[in-house]
């Protein structure tokens, strides 16, 4: 791989830029993920002796939990969603978290000050914890759901909507 892709792949990594496969790729990953799917089926989700095979042949053991983990990865690949990996526990920047959201930094920092979720400041940066985000998230997904259902309920009752037969 070369130095400048290399780069860009951490920076990915770093900025938690989701990856999705490339249409040319689906395939392969539905394969993938079937065949997966069939070793833990048989194993009864006990993976034991996988190994990882490099570009050249080498050979690395690859423990349970790091199968477990790129089979999720190959199952929402596989459905055609785009997936980014975070470790729990990590504090994000005020445009990271801001990113997860899809809010721009300036409506984060207003939550953040209005005391809609949590967060510690290092120094002046104020840091999220994914968790947080991820719950908050959560929430706001349910009050937005529920919010179209009771202008769903109203525009039904008072014969906004014609009839679907």
């Amino acid at each position: 791989m070369n130095a400048a892709r290399e780069n860009r792949i951490e920076e990915r990594i770093r900025r938690m830029t989701p990856v999705s496969a490339p249409p040319e790729q689906q395939q392969a990953i539905v394969t993938l993920f079937k065949e997966m799917a069939t070793i833990c089926q048989v194993e009864g989700r006990q993976v034991s002796r996988c190994v990882l095979v490099g570009p050249h042949g080498e050979k690395m053991a690859l423990p349970e939990s790091v199968f477990h983990a790129l089979e999720r990865v190959a199952e929402v690949l596989a459905r055609g969603d785009a997936i980014a990996i975070v470790p729990v526990g990590k504090e994000l920047t005020t445009q990271q978290a801001a990113d997860v959201l899809n809010v721009s930094r300036q409506y984060l920092v207003r939550l953040l000050d209005e005391g809609r979720m949590p967060h510690t400041r290092t120094g002046r940066h104020r840091r999220v914890r994914i968790e947080d985000v991820l719950a908050f998230k959560e929430q706001r997904d349910r009050q937005r759901q529920a919010a179209l259902d009771e202008l769903t309920r109203i525009g039904e009752e008072s014969g906004g909507y014609d009839d679907v037969k």
